[in-house]
Formats: C-alpha cells, structure tokens, sequence
C-alpha cells in the first residue's frame, strides 16, 4: 500500500488462553505485558523509546485462540524497529523483578474487570457453556492463579510457544517485497531452543459443552441483564459458521433486526438488546445480550425463544436476506481500508486456519439463500437448548 509512507507489522502467536494449563490461567496474557519488559540485549522501555521516538505507534492483545503483537511506523524505520522488535519477541528475558511489578498491573486489570457486571455475567456464562475446556476460563486468569505463577514458568512458557511454526508475521504498507521478506528473514531467525513440553492444557476431546440456566444478584447494577448463547462448530465448519453471522445480524444486529425492532423500538420492554456471532478455533459461540427491567425478564426472554423458532421454521424474505448480506459486505469493506486492518485480518486467518480465506469472506455471505439460512437457525439455535446467565439488580 503505496499512499502514504507506513508500515504495520503485526506478529501473531498460536499461544491464547486456550494453550495454559489451569494452574498456569493468565499466563499468555501476563506474558504479552511481559513481552515488552527487554531482552538480555534490550533493557525495559527502550522498545517503546524507539518506536515513540520515530512517530510510531505500538500495542499487543490476548485472546483463547492467539495473542499478537503490533506495530506502526514510518517506512524508513521499518529495519530498527523489526529488529528490536523481533528480539523482544523471541528472547523476552522475563526479568524476576518485572515479573513481581508487572504482575501486580495485571491484578489491577482483573480487578477492573470484577468491578464491571457485563464481563462478570459473560465470564459466568462461558464457564457454564464450556465447563472442560480453556474457553471456559478468563483471559485474564483468577488471583489465585496469577500469584501461583514464577517466571520461570513463563520462560517455560514462553520457548515453548513462541516458535516458528506458532507464528504469523504480517507487513502492510509502503514496502519493497524482496527487501522486506530479507527483513523479516534476518529479524526472526534466531529463536529461543524449545524445552520440555509444558503442562496439558486440560483440554478434552470431544469438547464437553454444558448448557444451563443461572442467577447472579449483583449490588452495584442499576438494570437486570439476560444473557443467552449456543454452540455451533469452530473453524472446520467455516460456511456454517458465515450462516450464522448473518443471522446474527438478523436477530439482533441492529435497527433493522427483528428483536431490536420489535423489543425495543415497539414495545418498549428492553433498552438495549444484540446478538453477536463470534468464531473460534474449537467451538464458535452465538450470544444475545439484553438489558432490561427485571419485571419484564421472562416475558422478554420467552419471546426471543419464540422469534428463534420462527426464524427456524419460516425462511426470511429475499428483501430482507440481501439487506443483512449488504451489511455484512460493506463492513468488510469498511474494514479492510487500512494497512493496520488488513495486516489484522490476515493474521487472524492465518492463526486459526489460513490467511487465504480473509479475502473468501464477501463470496461466502452473498452464497446463502434463505432456506439454508432456515436450515442452520433450526440447526444450531434451538430454543429449548441455550445457556442463560440472568443479573439482577440486588434490593438496596
């Protein structure tokens, strides 16, 4: 992308959430903080000095799937910066003094995270959906966990991950090919000797999905939340999984979906409702968020089990099915316009399955018709099989 001089390299690792043992919950998450604390050649906050000092930008996130890392700087910066930030990358020191200071950082955001009713009504959610599988547990991990954690496991950790073959590396921008494939060449060669292997995730094969309903009374919440989900297959079912997003839109994506038109809009019984499809590499998750009064809880919940079955038992109209693909469409469209996105997309795809398929994205939405559509929702969005977690306000 020749418009402007910037480039975006954006690194990502196959080690999320969803790599840890239990004892070890949190620890791909502290490891991106910990990332950026030097190496034996970089002390801590010169990686961040350079990139500042060039007009660049720089930042990292952790999810169950992958945890990636990012920066933006002018093309001529491009060799220094891909330098210093391929060996934070792969020979982090993991210092044990910043691991003490970092660690208490990290117990900040958790606590932050406590503090915040929708991320501890999503969090007992996914514990009850996903109750023998790292989804299930928080990005962030537990207090527990964190303080039981030594850098000696994170270096463990860490080696054992942050190899070749777990890694992604995407460059967008005002680049020479050759020259840059040289670049990336030369950065990222000398990696860490993978040791022993790890502790077991935990994981179970099959996936052992739970489904049930529970209440959580919360004292600092002014309205209740009602919160559902389902289960639909991850990566190998991509076309199911690009179904779903539409009727995700469908259900509750916006002003024109039929909840948000009839719940909110006409009746008046929710402030606020959506739904959202989200893919994962194992399982994918459909959700519908609402908030409300608590006296409408049931009458509202029973009326979204009954607009699911409809839309599993009646096709959606042409009109509305060409409305929700070009949507869709234009939001791909929408976010596909900068080098950071774009470098953002293909990384994703190529973390959990591959980097072609960010482009199929367009054809895959615009296949469907509506019968296939009226397949997937009597497929995967049952009424009588859904997770609820309900937070009610607690009387004062």
């Amino acid at each position: 992308m020749s418009t402007v001089p910037i480039v975006t390299v954006d690194v990502w690792v196959k080690a999320g959430a969803r790599e840890e043992p239990g004892a070890w919950s949190g620890m791909a998450h502290f490891l991106e903080h910990m990332i950026f604390k030097g190496s034996d050649r970089i002390p801590p906050g010169y990686f961040d000095y350079i990139i500042e000092n060039h007009g660049g930008t720089t930042n990292a996130a952790t999810s169950h799937d992958y945890t990636h890392f990012f920066i933006n700087v002018a093309t001529p910066h491009l060799a220094s910066a891909l330098d210093c930030f391929a060996e934070l990358l792969l020979r982090s020191a993991i210092p044990d003094d910043e691991f003490i200071r970092e660690r208490d950082v990290v117990l900040e955001e958790l606590n932050q995270s406590l503090d915040d009713p929708d991320w501890v009504g999503f969090q007992a959610l996914m514990e009850s959906v996903y109750p023998s599988h790292p989804y299930g547990r928080s990005v962030l991990g537990t207090e527990e966990t964190l303080l039981g954690q030594n850098p000696e496991d994170m270096r463990q950790f860490h080696h054992h991950h942050y190899q070749p073959e777990n890694m992604t590396i995407v460059v967008v921008g005002d680049v020479d090919w050759s020259e840059t494939i040289d670049l990336v060449s030369q950065s990222f060669s000398h990696f860490c000797p993978p040791p022993a292997p790890v502790p077991s995730n935990g994981m179970t094969h099959p996936i052992q999905l739970g489904c049930c309903r529970q209440e959580l009374g919360l004292g600092r919440l002014e309205q209740a939340r009602l919160l559902m989900a389902w289960t639909a297959p991850g990566i190998t079912h991509l076309r199911d999984a690009y179904g779903l997003d539409i009727l995700s839109v469908a259900v509750a994506g916006g002003r024109t979906s039929q909840l948000v038109r009839e719940l909110r809009e006409e009746k008046q019984l929710v402030q606020a409702i959506g739904s959202d499809f989200s893919l994962q590499q194992d399982s994918s998750l459909f959700t519908i968020s609402v908030w409300l009064e608590p006296e409408y809880l049931d009458e509202v919940e029973a009326l979204i089990c009954d607009r699911l079955h409809q839309f599993a038992t009646t096709p959606m109209t042409e009109q509305e099915l060409n409305r929700y693909q070009r949507l869709l469409c234009n939001d791909y469209t929408f976010s596909t316009e900068t080098g950071s996105q774009l470098a953002g997309l293909y990384g994703y795809y190529n973390t959990i399955a591959n980097a072609e398929l960010a482009l199929c994205y367009p054809h895959y939405i615009q296949s469907f018709g509506a019968d296939e559509l009226q397949t997937l929702a009597n497929q995967y969005l049952a009424p009588e099989s859904y997770a609820a977690t309900i937070l009610r306000p607690l009387a004062s």
